[in-house]
């Protein structure tokens, strides 16, 4: 499905382009989702990219000192990847729009309800063979409040996309290089994803500048560009 990394494509440097003349940011804004049709990616079969925004509804996730959640950030730098991966004609699915948990409505405790988020999550990935998983999250690490960095983790197999992904955001938001990991047994979406998945820790919510720059427009749409780009680069 993906085996060729080209670390810089041209893809990847007109995007850049697109985000720092502000043509981005109208995307998002949903004025120019169908106007650039030189744009548009050539006709042939390509895996439908699955973005999770994760957490949502009653479980917000990592929590900022200042407020901040994790789940909202999210689901914003999701619908960025989202619009730009229409612009350019590749096919997405999106676990949710919307600031809501997929948890079943018979699931009980808390626990549980993680749990059946979780679950349902999977099948809807397992549902699409297909396709490429791009679970989107924050870290956060309160104990030592100076880390900051995006960092991405990969299941089996998916060790090239997630190669590109971490080199795009080394080069394009982080101050220091981080290095790609093989998810645990603790990540369950990529333990039992059944195609090609990578989870993008985007920042550090416990670190307050870094919190600062995720909540912003410009931040969220610069993540959105390298992670998309970077997933497109990886694509026969």
């Amino acid at each position: 499905m993906f085996i060729t990394f080209r670390k810089w494509t041209a893809l990847y440097l007109l995007t850049l382009l697109l985000l720092f003349g502000g043509f981005a940011a109208i995307v998002w804004r949903g004025g120019a989702v169908n106007t650039s049709k030189n744009l548009t990616m050539p006709d042939r079969e390509r895996p439908v990219l699955v973005i999770d925004p994760g957490h949502g509804g009653f479980d917000g996730g990592a929590l900022a000192g200042d407020g901040t959640v994790e789940a909202q950030i999210n689901l914003a730098v999701s619908l960025r990847i989202e619009a730009l991966a229409k612009l350019v004609g590749a096919q997405t699915v999106m676990t949710r729009y919307e600031d809501v948990a997929l948890d079943d409505p018979n699931a009980g405790t808390v626990r549980e309800r993680k749990t059946s988020d979780l679950k349902n999550r999977v099948a809807m990935v397992n549902s699409l063979p297909d396709s490429i998983l791009v679970s989107i999250h924050q870290n956060s690490l309160p104990e030592v409040r100076s880390v900051r960095g995006a960092q991405v983790f990969h299941n089996s197999g998916s060790e090239p996309l997630a190669q590109a992904v971490q080199d795009a955001l080394n080069a394009a938001v982080n101050d220091r290089p981080k290095e790609i990991k093989l998810a645990g047994n603790d990540i369950y979406l990529l333990r039992y994803a059944e195609v090609p998945g990578i989870l993008v820790e985007c920042g550090f919510l416990s670190n307050p500048q870094e919190t600062e720059l995720l909540c912003t427009d410009a931040y969220q749409t610069r993540l959105a560009v390298t992670i998309l780009s970077a997933v497109l680069s990886c694509l026969e």
